[in-house]
């Protein structure tokens, strides 16, 4: 397979530090470093030296409680085209098939996840898609502190000749946790899609959706949203230029016993579960009705594909 690199526009996965960022088990590719800088600074400044300026543009959205912020996370959940949905069905299948053994290791501390990445990435390009890991990095600025993000995404033509762009990022929830959530808030968090398929434009009225939302649950503790959380910072993850690479360096490929990188396979448990329990719930919301022969069909569907991609 051609390993080239080239370049296209950024994402990946989000750690935190310090009670206010480490997800139990959450599998980002941020800098630690850089975000306990920011944590530290939000913190000598009393969560309010900058405050202004971290939030300011994330306030025109105009919607006014937690209620009607879940409602939009289910439209704009369901708003996809038939691109989307499809490529999202073939996502869900690849990443179930996935298992330990299949993990190609590409560094000696922990990666974060970037093993199961390169994994989907290679079975989305045996399927067709021109699938790779996208790294993008972007400099601090008066508003959004400087940070990195490590997703997917799958490039492809429409109908109409236009070259279009789908990001793919395997842990999703997480960009959003925040400190002393309240419960509506913690309920829409859960409510987001466990991977998330689609467009750009798509993916910026998540992330509108869930500032304000984070701004909500936060302003009924008194607490500011601290600058990770902002949507301008939430936005250069997936906007910020990016190197786009199919496969890991040869010489960065260091073992694959699965017993050198155990946090990965937790990750991979964890995304597993989620998952599976994301889909037995959207199956249980369906209509009766609309389960009948289409759904069937979409079931043995996927069964097939996992059964077919367990074996490659």
């Amino acid at each position: 397979m051609d390993c080239t690199v080239c370049m296209a526009a950024g994402n990946n996965f989000f750690s935190r530090v310090g009670g206010l960022s480490q997800i139990g088990g959450g599998f980002s590719h941020e800098s630690e470093h850089d975000l306990a800088v920011m944590v530290s600074d939000f913190l000598e400044n009393g969560g309010s030296g900058g405050r202004d300026s971290w939030c300011s543009s994330d306030s025109d959205s105009g919607f006014s409680d937690l209620a009607q912020l879940a409602d939009n996370i289910l439209f704009h959940k369901r708003l996809m085209d038939q691109h989307e949905s499809d490529l999202q069905s073939v996502v869900h299948s690849l990443i179930l098939s996935i298992s330990e053994n299949d993990l190609q290791f590409v560094k000696a501390h922990p990666c974060n996840a970037t093993c199961i990445r390169f994994t989907l990435v290679k079975l989305l390009r045996c399927s067709g898609y021109d699938a790779a890991v996208c790294s993008s990095r972007w400099p601090g600025t008066g508003k959004v502190p400087g940070g990195d993000h490590e997703y997917i995404d799958v490039v492809h033509v429409t109908k109409s000749g236009i070259t279009d762009r789908l990001i793919i990022d395997i842990d999703f929830q997480s960009h959003f946790e925040i400190a002393r959530a309240v419960a509506s808030y913690d309920r829409i968090l859960k409510s987001l899609p466990v991977v998330y398929v689609g467009s750009l434009s798509r993916l910026n009225q998540f992330l509108q959706v869930m500032a304000e939302a984070a701004r909500f649950s936060l302003k009924q503790n008194s607490m500011p949203l601290p600058p990770w959380r902002s949507l301008a910072y939430l936005q250069a993850k997936w906007h910020s230029q990016c190197t786009r690479q199919l496969c890991p360096d040869s010489e960065n490929i260091l073992s694959t016993n699965i017993s050198d990188h155990k946090q990965c396979s937790g990750h991979l448990k964890m995304l597993h579960a989620a998952l599976l329990s994301e889909i037995e719930a959207e199956r249980l919301l369906k209509p009766k009705k609309v389960e009948n022969n289409n759904s069937s069909r979409r079931l043995k569907l996927e069964r097939r594909r996992y059964s077919y991609f367990r074996t490659l």
